[in-house]
C-alpha cells in the first residue's frame, strides 16, 4: 500500500514513526485528490450555490427595543432572552493593558456572555474506504450570502434544550456520549475572545458505521477531506466552524 511506501521512504530517512504520524499519511492521502463516492467537486459547488439561491430567508436590521422576547435591563442595560437562555449582552471594563496597542488605560466594550457551551459536530462515514463528512448549507442571519457549509450539527445548550420552543436539532442523537458512539475527536476549544465571554464549544467528529443509513434532508451533503480544503479556496462558502473542527484532521 502507498502508506507503507511512505512510512518506508520516512524510515530510511531517518524520521521517527508512530501512530500519530501513520493518522496524519492517511489524512494527508485523503486530502490530495477528488474521491468523493457519492459527488464530485464540480456537483457540491453547484449544489450549494442553488440552495443560496433557494433561500427565502429575508434578514433586516431592527433597533434592538423592537427585538420579541429579547429585554434591556433598566438597571444594567444587559441584554438578554425572556427564558434566561441563548446569551446575554454585558458590559466589560479591561484594565492593565500593557501589551495591547491601547497602552495600560485599557477599554470598555460589549461583549456576549452567559453562552452556555454548544456542541458543533460534524459525522463521518466511510463509503467503500473513503472517509466522508456529512456537512449542511446552513442559513444564520448574519452569513455573508445567509448560506455557509456547517458541521452536521451546530446547537447551543440553549437549542438542545429546545429553549426557542422548536425542534430538537438533526443528528444530535449521534453526539449523546450516551449511546457510545464512536469518538474521533471531542475537545472543547474556544471561542474568538474578543467577542465572547469565557465561551467555548464541544468540537467532535464521530464515526458511523459503514452499513448504517441515514435519512439525509436535501440540505445536508456527504463531502471529502480534500473537497472541504478545495472548498476553503472559495471566499464566505465554508463557515468558521467546519474550519476550526477540520484543524484537528
Amino acid at each position: 500500500m502507498i502508506i507503507d511506501e511512505i512510512i518506508n521512504c520516512l524510515q530510511k530517512k531517518n524520521y521517527s514513526v508512530n501512530e500519530d504520524s501513520k493518522a496524519r499519511i492517511e489524512t494527508m492521502l485523503e486530502s490530495i485528490q477528488d474521491d468523493n463516492q457519492i459527488n464530485k467537486l464540480d456537483y457540491i459547488i453547484k449544489w450549494f450555490n442553488k440552495k443560496r439561491e433557494e433561500s427565502d430567508m429575508i434578514v433586516e436590521e431592527i433597533d434592538v427595543k423592537d427585538l420579541e422576547k429579547w429585554n434591556i435591563e433598566i438597571k444594567s442595560g444587559n441584554i438578554s432572552h425572556d427564558s434566561k437562555g441563548f446569551f446575554e449582552i454585558i458590559g466589560i471594563k479591561v484594565s492593565n493593558t500593557f501589551d495591547r496597542e491601547v497602552g495600560k488605560e485599557g477599554w470598555t466594550q460589549p461583549m456576549i456572555a452567559k453562552n452556555p457551551g454548544g456542541i458543533l459536530g460534524i459525522l463521518m462515514k466511510k463509503i467503500n474506504g473513503i472517509p466522508h463528512y456529512l456537512l449542511q448549507a446552513k442559513a444564520e442571519p448574519g452569513n455573508i450570502g445567509k448560506l455557509q457549509l456547517s458541521p452536521t450539527l451546530q446547537a447551543t445548550t440553549s437549542n438542545l434544550l429546545k429553549a426557542h420552543g422548536g425542534k430538537r436539532p438533526l443528528f444530535a442523537e449521534y453526539f449523546d456520549d450516551s449511546n457510545n458512539p464512536k469518538i474521533i475527536y471531542a475537545k472543547w476549544q474556544s471561542e474568538d475572545g474578543g467577542r465572547f465571554y469565557l465561551k467555548s464549544n464541544y468540537n467532535m467528529i464521530v464515526e458511523i458505521e459503514d452499513d448504517e443509513e441515514l435519512d439525509i434532508p436535501d440540505y445536508f451533503i456527504w463531502v471529502t477531506l480534500y473537497q472541504i480544503k478545495q472548498l476553503l479556496k472559495i471566499e464566505n462558502f465554508v463557515g468558521p466552524h467546519v474550519r476550526g473542527i477540520i484543524s484537528y484532521l
